[in-house]
């Protein structure tokens, strides 16, 4: 929900700036509005639907809501807004232990776009302001709005454009963010590849030492299927991942809304579900980087968008793709065969992005820096580091 109680926070003052708590439909319009055209001041920036930006941020339609406090803020010099903040906690975020990221007394930063540094540096002390009020003693970000969706700052790779579900920032938000007293937190990288090259020789024979191991199977996703399929996928997720770093587990309300969301940029030979034994154990989600055509289209549906955005989802011929979550189940993971599933994922989906699709170039990510399996993983099929983002934090504790 959108807690009320961040009314009662003083506003926060630094010379001209006042900064004003957003409510109601209009105040998340102007918010949203505000966002799109520091984005669109960026070069490289892509314009995404302001319609799915208006609902990430509407407590009845996204349901991260179920299980956070969330308030919003505009900063305005006179009557021009010039900055924006989110301030927010993750219930279930803060029931987990400090030494995966978060925990008790963790608050949270996101959709932060300022001016100039006088202006970052105030809202993010309005953010303080409000987490501390909230009893919170850390504050994590920029996370917009839960660790899933759009999570770090962009520190490197400010010289392209990103694919679909990734921030983009200017590079001199860093220094107001560290000048304001946070130090990095994580950071999480992507990594790109040229997907027409066959892989390394010795990848290539783990992939066909896989292929002939009878216990093994490799499957596409069944969109006939597809709420029991996603159920699968969300399963080993909520498996493999739970000792990562940041790591919030989805909730039935998250995956019902994930099915509806996802379903329609799924092509069923791009992603895939493997087995051992008949018991699924590990997944790779793949999808055609929609930004090219918001690109096109302008991040609007009408008057024709809609009908390049339809037909672009029917067949995105040559789209690069993007491969943003992919897990292995706990019991399998620093083990050969888990490096095995994974290449021979990678390899069937290279193949079909390639022979039905056109493609060219393929995005990995992200990957949690620390993360030494993924990490090896990329390095051996010859990927390469091409976005870094970065979590800060801070401590807020008696101030």
């Amino acid at each position: 929900m959108i807690d009320p109680s961040y009314r009662k926070v003083r506003a926060v003052t630094a010379g001209e700036i006042v900064i004003r708590p957003v409510s109601g439909k209009a105040g998340r319009a102007e918010f949203v509005d505000l966002g799109r055209a520091f984005a669109q001041a960026e070069p490289h920036s892509v314009p995404q639907l302001r319609s799915e930006q208006l609902e990430l941020i509407d407590p009845d339609r996204n349901p991260f809501f179920g299980h956070a406090r969330v308030a919003l803020f505009i900063a305005y010099r006179g009557e021009t807004a010039v900055g924006r903040i989110s301030a927010h906690i993750d219930e279930l975020a803060l029931e987990l232990p400090p030494e995966q990221g978060m925990g008790p007394g963790t608050g949270l930063f996101g959709y932060f776009d300022a001016a100039d540094e006088q202006v970052a540096h105030a809202l993010l002390a309005q953010a303080e302001a409000w987490n501390r009020a909230q009893g919170m003693d850390r504050l994590l970000g920029p996370i917009s709005l839960s660790i899933w969706e759009e999570p770090g700052l962009l520190v490197k790779g400010q010289d392209h454009s990103p694919t679909m579900l990734m921030g983009h920032h200017p590079a001199h938000y860093r220094d107001w963010i560290e000048t304001a007293g946070y130090r990095p937190a994580k950071s999480l990288l992507t990594y790109e590849l040229d997907i027409t090259q066959e892989f390394p020789p010795l990848i290539r024979r783990i992939i066909q030492s896989g292929e002939r191991n009878a216990r093994i199977t490799v499957r596409p996703v069944d969109k006939t299927n597809w709420d029991a399929d996603l159920a699968i996928v969300l399963a080993i997720l909520n498996n493999a991942w739970s000792d990562n770093w940041g790591f919030v587990p989805f909730t039935d309300r998250e995956i019902a809304y994930a099915a509806k969301k996802m379903k329609p940029i799924v092509h069923e030979e791009l992603n895939m579900i493997a087995e051992v034994d008949g018991e699924p154990v590990a997944f790779m989600l793949t999808f055609p980087d929609m930004n090219a055509v918001l690109k096109r289209i302008g991040g609007r549906l009408l008057p024709f968008g809609w009908l390049k955005m339809l037909r672009w989802l029917k067949k995105p011929t040559g789209a690069d793709m993007r491969v943003p979550l992919m897990g292995v189940r706990r019991e399998l993971q620093n083990s050969r065969m888990a490096s095995q599933l994974a290449f021979m994922m990678i390899e069937r989906i290279r193949r079909s992005a390639t022979e039905n699709f056109g493609s060219v170039r393929g995005e990995i990510g992200w990957i949690l820096d620390d993360n030494k399996g993924m990490l090896a993983i990329a390095d051996a099929i010859d990927s390469r580091i091409n976005r870094e983002y970065v979590v800060f934090e801070k401590a807020i504790a008696g101030r």
